[in-house]
């Protein structure tokens, strides 16, 4: 273990892990908050397409990536908002126009190939180079930044968004922002988990951590727990056996963790439950009858 941690890519393979096991849950709760679990998985096909793009005009693929899918994620939101078809019909032309043009591209791009593509399909974290590095580190702090600036005001919409309309806030502008937050969230997670599996990682923590809190902010810092054992071991994992791919030895992991947070979080609940019940019982007086 100690030999490893002194290989410059097994360290920057570790420090990427552990961006993406933070972010991704952090992202996730506001997105299952709001019934939005496959919103992550739409980004992750348009993001091919950025992918594509890259190879095909010679630039930085997570370069390319952030702009498509930013741009996909906020045209998902206003078709959204503007009510012109729902969001599951929308999500579906994501999907199915994201990962198309994706294909296409890398076929005409010089030197693509489906090697290349699968890379990020299902992820290389022992690819990650520095770049890739800097790429993801700056990424995570705008997700992180925005996850604390705007925490309150996003719960609030998450929670009700007639009410959030109510109280003054711009929910437009938060909207979108979730968005976007939702699409940097995916690329960073893209060269550790894959694109076809990043929705996972900010999806299962989540509903782990559900299983055994009750509050917003706990559900979210035991998410982020989970992310980051989740990547982790699964980095590990992939690293004292080739033939386990990290992408889905995390996910393994991740779901791992869901079931037993499932049966434990049943005798949690049912402690709650006779506690409440305890508490809520009059006092009983005795009276004595002569």
């Amino acid at each position: 273990m100690f030999e490893l941690l002194q290989e410059s890519l097994f360290q920057m393979a570790l420090v990427a892990a552990l961006l993406v096991g933070l972010c991704a849950p952090a992202v996730g709760t506001f997105i299952v908050q709001r019934r939005l679990s496959l919103l992550g998985d739409g980004i992750g096909h348009v993001a091919l397409t950025g992918v594509a793009l890259g190879f095909l005009t010679g630039t930085a693929p997570v370069l390319t990536a952030v702009v498509v899918s930013v741009a996909g994620a906020v045209a998902i939101e206003l078709v959204r908002a503007r009510g012109r078809t729902s969001g599951d019909v929308a999500l579906a032309l994501l999907f199915y126009g994201g990962i198309a043009g994706g294909v296409m591209l890398m076929g005409i791009a010089p030197g693509g190939s489906n090697a290349k593509l699968n890379s990020y399909l299902f992820g290389a974290i022992a690819s990650v180079t520095a770049e890739d590095l800097w790429v993801i580190a700056a990424l995570a702090v705008a997700v992180i930044g925005v996850v604390v600036v705007f925490g309150r005001e996003l719960f609030v919409l998450c929670q009700d968004e007639e009410m959030a309309k109510a109280s003054g806030l711009p929910v437009r502008f938060l909207s979108l922002l979730i968005a976007v937050t939702a699409a940097l969230t995916v690329v960073i997670a893209m060269r550790v988990v894959g694109l076809l599996l990043v929705s996972a990682l900010m999806v299962i923590p989540v509903a782990t951590s559900q299983q055994l809190t009750r509050g917003f902010r706990a559900t979210m810092g035991l998410a982020m727990l989970f992310g980051v054992l989740a990547s982790v071991g699964g980095l590990l994992a992939s690293t004292y056996s080739a033939k386990v791919p990290p992408g889905a030895a995390i996910v393994l992991l991740a779901l791992a963790g869901f079931v037993l947070a499932l049966g434990v979080g049943r005798f949690v609940r049912r402690g709650r439950t006779q506690e409440s019940i305890v508490s809520e019982r009059p006092n009983m007086r005795v009276e004595e009858v002569a």
